[in-house]
């Protein structure tokens, strides 16, 4: 058994994919110049009044309800101080005491068991402004400069129980959660951009204690692979400290990727620390029960619920399954083309090699991608009524990658049609077995192999137009009898 046992919560924000900020009618896209998309609203200035974004609380509400929360009746916004330059107000209109949503959860699948983490709350705060800082935020800066763009920003933040019990499960966790955001549509999940952001808590403590140890909180983790590397690095640097004596203390520390290491960068602080008090500008909230029903009702389907109607439905391993629901995007562009020629196992091979092969692995790009799902299904078919081989297949797709053509179009063109003339490739057949005695001394030497290098021979003589199956049984027809 471990000396120690790890326990991991995560704090997840999410930026929502509304037009418009937090509390002000500003653009809420990313990038633009610095401060190009402000207001007195979202820069603070005294006298200005905020109002409630309703698109904003309609996306927390639907995050909210997929991760199964109970949806308070009354909620309300409360102002969290802390003085940082990025946030031109000295505090956040944030929730606390009474958030949106509570008491939710995430199932994680892994080995054939399934794991249920819980969501201790939901909700809804703006974002702050953005600062660079030069020569780096781990060097002593030149200067720092602020971007207000960011400030306003509709964010909702997700904070999980500490039900986490090994980094690379914390990295599952926010995989999975990402994925969940994306099916909903209320969050891009771009990490680099910084619209999905996580900071994790961790502690060690005694294996078979509920009692939970000193809590570190780990920021500036912008991926996956960075979340599982930082918090396996604290939980190393953790059990290393306790097992010569030493105290942790509470604190925050900053993800270096670089050196590979966290770095201390302040002391932690508490709950009263912020001096929380209710909002006064903002009226509090009460989600009509009519309303969430209604949200409730227009949820899609969630990732874990069509990954396994596609491996039901169309017989699908439980890894093509998975890497197919991945992405939204994806199983549509998938289902798509199954609809338009059902054989779906064929396609599933083209979109998981070929197509994704094509997006640079990012299955978010389905919906971008230079071939339509019809498409797809199109040359599926041709190959499967024997008008073109796979290899030929093969071709015509990077023609339609290039050009978004039907595959109808390039084959004829192209002249790409399959030979399926048996006269013809007899001829072809008899040629390469006079021309190759030596693999047909081999073959009947019982070296089986050997067939392989003749089909090959009378693919390349006919261009790869040649019917493989007619080959191979012209072949086993001429062939002398070992």
């Amino acid at each position: 058994m471990s000396e120690h046992e790890t326990v991991i919560g995560l704090e997840v924000h999410a930026q929502l994919l509304t037009r418009s900020k937090m509390f002000c009618g500003c653009a809420a896209t990313f990038g633009g110049p610095p401060n190009a998309q402000t207001c007195p609203v979202c820069q603070g200035m005294p006298g200005v009044l905020p109002v409630i974004n309703r698109r904003a609380v309609e996306f927390a509400v639907r995050t909210a309800r997929a991760l199964h929360c109970r949806i308070n009746a009354h909620c309300r916004f409360a102002r969290k101080h802390y003085f940082y330059p990025d946030m031109p107000k000295n505090y956040q209109i944030s929730q606390y005491e009474e958030p949106l949503g509570e008491d939710g959860w995430l199932e994680l699948e892994a080995d054939g068991t399934t794991r249920r983490i819980g969501i201790q709350r939901l909700h809804l705060e703006e974002d702050v402004g953005k600062l660079t800082h030069e020569g780096g935020v781990f060097e002593t800066a030149n200067a720092s400069l602020v971007d207000f763009n960011r400030s306003g920003v509709p964010l909702m933040e997700i904070v999980s129980r500490p039900d986490l019990r090994s980094p690379a499960e914390a990295a599952e966790c926010l995989r999975q959660l990402r994925t969940i955001l994306r099916y909903l549509a209320v969050c891009d999940g771009n990490m680099e951009e910084g619209s999905l952001r996580c900071d994790a808590n961790i502690s060690l403590r005694a294996p078979g204690s509920d009692e939970l140890g000193t809590k570190v909180e780990i920021k500036n983790m912008n991926s996956f692979r960075h979340v599982r590397a930082a918090l396996e690095y604290e939980a190393e640097r953790q059990a290393r400290a306790l097992g010569r004596g030493e105290r942790l203390v509470q604190e925050t520390r900053l993800w270096n990727p670089d050196k590979g290491q966290t770095l201390s960068m302040r002391s932690k602080e508490f709950a009263h620390d912020y001096r929380y008090f209710p909002e006064p500008d903002l009226v509090p909230l009460r989600p009509e029960a009519a309303w969430v029903r209604e949200i409730d009702a227009g949820l899609p389907e969630l990732p874990r619920a069509r990954r396994r109607r596609l491996a039901e439905q169309y017989r699908l391993s439980a890894y093509d399954a998975d890497l197919l629901a991945s992405d939204r995007a994806l199983a549509d562009y998938y289902e798509e083309a199954v609809r338009a020629h059902p054989n779906p196992k064929a396609l599933a091979n083209w979109v998981m090699s070929e197509l994704l092969r094509e997006l640079h692995g990012d299955p978010a790009a389905a919906d971008r991608a230079p071939i339509r799902p019809g498409h797809l299904a199109r040359l599926v078919a041709l190959v499967d009524d024997g008008t073109i081989s796979g290899k030929i297949a093969k071709e015509v797709f990077e023609r339609m990658a290039r050009s978004g053509e039907d595959p109808d179009a390039i084959v004829r063109r192209e002249g790409l049609t399959q030979v399926a003339d048996e006269a013809a490739i007899g001829r072809v057949v008899d040629e390469v077995i006079a021309a190759n005695p030596g693999a047909v001394a081999d073959y009947r030497k019982g070296k089986k192999q050997s067939v392989a290098f003749l089909v090959g021979q009378v693919m390349k003589a006919t261009q790869g137009k040649a019917n493989p199956q007619l080959v191979n049984r012209l072949l086993a027809e001429r062939l002398p009898p070992v």
